[in-house]
């Protein structure tokens, strides 16, 4: 099983998963000529591609979604909510770039109801986010257990329920509290990102690893960085302190904890 960011962060997110026989991606957020190219360095292709998981319809998840699956006639996936959205800007003029989707090519998934696409077992997860309904996915193959967990506000019991057990794990690390505070970002907008249905900062990141470590774990990708209010090295730096202050029996050096890049794919996690 692999896991791999094509890219991720705050202008574009693009998960691959795949096992030997099936290729999802998490999301298209970023064209669809990038998408290609991120493929080609993994040895594939978007004729590989199985199925396309979407998070929700915020336009750094799901922009180059349309293209990719037209060219392939790749089935997408997504909640009953998020493919209402979809639908919508599908038939809008302004339409946010997707333009028109096959509506066969759509499929509506559940929380917490698993479903197969040949032999990876899919697992959506509640996460609270300021869309129509959007969640974060677990994916297993045979023993093996991934996750895609982004664009979350605030996480609960639930939440770490549902992230305890997995060999590796993409958790988004959206920004330094203190960089968005003093940045140039509207109130309204630092308000939002700090709010219940925003993004997860670093220091919230590392508090909800605390909570799933276990010692099967193999990799943490970080994920879904700010632009403006990060820096991937205070990101990782962040992390790894939170882990190392709590009161648990791992420390930061025990786990392979990278940062995923906006700009560039990220080296595969094999397990």
């Amino acid at each position: 099983m692999r896991l791999c960011s094509i890219a991720s962060g705050s202008s574009g997110n693009c998960i691959y998963v795949g096992s030997e026989t099936t290729h999802l991606l998490v999301d298209v957020g970023i064209s669809g000529k990038r998408t290609e190219s991120g493929l080609e360095e993994l040895g594939l292709s978007g004729r590989d591609i199985d199925g396309i998981l979407i998070t929700h319809e915020h336009a750094d998840h799901i922009q180059g979604m349309g293209v990719i699956a037209r060219k392939y006639e790749v089935p997408i996936y997504a909640t009953e909510g998020t493919l209402r959205e979809i639908r919508k800007m599908c038939s809008s003029e302004k339409g946010g770039g997707l333009g028109s989707i096959d509506d066969g090519l759509l499929h509506e998934v559940r929380e917490d109801v698993k479903f197969t696409i040949k032999d990876l077992t899919v697992n959506p997860m509640h996460i609270s986010h300021d869309a129509a309904q959007p969640v974060g996915y677990r994916i297993s193959y045979g023993q093996k257990r991934v996750a895609v967990c982004t664009d979350l506000g605030v996480y609960n019991e639930y939440t770490i329920e549902c992230l305890r057990g997995m060999d590796a794990l993409l958790l988004e690390s959206n920004h330094d509290v203190n960089m968005l505070q003093v940045g140039p970002y509207p109130y309204y907008l630092k308000q939002r990102i700090l709010g219940n249905r925003g993004h997860l900062s670093n220091e919230n990141s590392g508090r909800l690893l605390c909570r799933i470590l276990h010692d099967g774990l193999k990799t943490v990708l970080l994920g879904h960085l700010s632009k403006e209010n990060n820096l991937p090295e205070l990101a990782f730096e962040s992390v790894r302190m939170e882990i190392n202050m709590d009161d648990n029996p791992y420390r930061a050096g025990d786990f392979d904890i990278r940062v995923a890049r906006r700009d560039a794919v990220t080296p595969v996690v094999e397990l």
